[in-house]
């Protein structure tokens, strides 16, 4: 999957988005280190292992590089920034059952703006899925030759490979 380059000197307002989603219950806001444990276990349920990695490794950093969605008590999504790279943004996702709402969107404005408040003018939106969405949402642009991107090597991308293409061994 490709990269994708966002300007972060462009980003659209989430200030009425914000507004919509808080008459709603739904409140954005960046994580902090007692959400850790909750918000892994909900993302490792959500998304697997590797992107529960990548949050850990959001909680490491000060301030925090991860921001959620919540519903009352509930974590509904969430959004990293720096996690398996500098200046990358992902992962990302929203709960199935809250999709449609802009969540996704407000998750991804606030984070990019987190970024741009850090001194970056311009973000990588990393090994993206849904072009469309970020294109639409902050203008972002594909990235010419960026397939494979730093996701290639990573150990769990590595072991699906190995084991479709090894035969099993057995001790």
């Amino acid at each position: 999957m490709p990269d994708m380059l966002v300007n972060l000197l462009k980003l659209p307002k989430e200030d009425a988005l914000l507004a919509a989603l808080a008459q709603e219950d739904i409140i954005i806001r960046r994580a902090m280190t007692p959400d850790q444990f909750r918000i892994q276990r909900w993302v490792t349920t959500l998304m697997g292992e590797n992107a529960a990695g990548e949050c850990a490794a959001c909680f490491a950093r000060t301030p925090v590089s991860l921001f959620i969605a919540t519903h009352r008590d509930k974590v509904i999504g969430f959004a990293c920034y720096h996690a398996t790279a500098p200046d990358f943004f992902g992962p990302t996702s929203v709960d199935t059952a809250y999709r449609g709402k802009g969540i996704g969107k407000a998750l991804l404005i606030r984070a990019l703006r987190a970024m741009r408040e850090e001194g970056f003018a311009y973000a990588i939106i990393g090994g993206v899925g849904p072009v469309h969405f970020y294109e639409s949402a902050v203008h972002a642009t594909l990235i010419p030759d960026s397939d494979p991107s730093i996701y290639e090597d990573y150990l769990g991308r590595l072991e699906s490979v190995y084991s479709a293409t090894e035969p099993a061994h057995h001790s």
